[in-house]
């Protein structure tokens, strides 16, 4: 058993002395709060074929419910037991609310170490939203560091297409926290496909990330200004003597005459008085 999760899964679910049941496969339905949506076809066919030869040497773990059971702990024994062919599966009933659900679910998966780093940050955020705790409160129940509960949540927060790079594997947690930092965010997609398509490792992704974040933006073109205004500007240079800017705008607009010092401004000031 992982040190460091919380009292662990025998403290929450307590199977000393409990009995043992075969109860009917068909009865059985996923847990609605696991945390793990993909189940690999090898590992699988792995156990299916272990449980031919030796039967299932752990019992499940479920929970009543409305229409049959709903399994607590053990989705991968009970998806081997049914390609199988068994038509009951070992199992240990407990009464169990939907919250204690969820932080079983999640536990299981974290000690054996099942979850991708997307379903792992989903399940975080989903046990804060739904038992109503601060990531403070769910790192003392799940004996994780807060910091780490929250660099996983904020992976959530990246484009969905890095989220499923990210699940997928094709990029690692390392590479998503690193992506978190970059500034400019209209850059992040084109840096994530070159990432992909140049194998960068995480390393070089930081370096790209602070230089891209260091570099300064580049000045948007000015506008270039109506003949007409440029004209005006020309003409009243050569009238008053000095650097002259008209700006206009959508409903109004303004003058701008530069001077150089007082004499400058009162020569100005005499002019426009005449």
């Amino acid at each position: 058993m992982a040190r460091g999760l919380g009292k662990g899964l025998d403290a929450l679910i307590q199977h000393s002395g409990d009995e043992v049941q075969d109860i009917d496969i068909q009865s059985c339905r996923p847990n609605p709060y696991q945390p793990r949506k993909t189940f690999h076809t090898d590992s699988i066919e792995e156990l299916k074929n272990s449980i031919k030869e030796y039967g299932i040497i752990q019992p499940i773990t479920v929970r009543k419910s409305i229409k049959g059971y709903e399994i607590v702990v053990g989705e991968r024994r009970f998806r081997a037991a049914k390609e199988a062919g068994l038509n009951t599966i070992p199992a240990v009933v407990k009464q169990l609310d939907d919250d204690k659900m969820m932080e079983i679910a999640l536990l299981e998966n974290l000690q054996r170490e099942d979850l991708t780093p997307i379903e792992e940050a989903q399940a975080y955020a989903n046990l804060i939203e739904e038992l109503k705790l601060t990531q403070d409160e769910l790192s003392k129940r799940l004996g994780k560091s807060r910091s780490h509960i929250a660099n996983m949540v904020r992976l959530l927060s990246l484009p969905d297409q890095v989220v499923a790079y990210i699940n997928n594997g094709e990029l690692s947690m390392g590479h998503g926290r690193a992506l978190l930092g970059l500034k400019k965010k209209e850059y992040l997609l084109p840096l994530v496909q070159r990432i992909r398509k140049e194998k960068w490792n995480v390393r070089q992704v930081e370096k790209a990330i602070v230089e891209m974040n260091e570099k300064p933006a580049k000045p948007k073109p000015k506008a270039k200004k109506d003949i007409f205004i440029q004209e005006r500007e020309s003409a009243l240079r050569d009238v008053l003597g000095t650097a002259v800017h008209i700006h206009k705008g959508k409903r109004k607009g303004k003058i701008e005459i530069e001077f150089y010092n007082d004499d400058d401004l009162n020569r100005i000031i005499e002019y426009l008085d005449k």
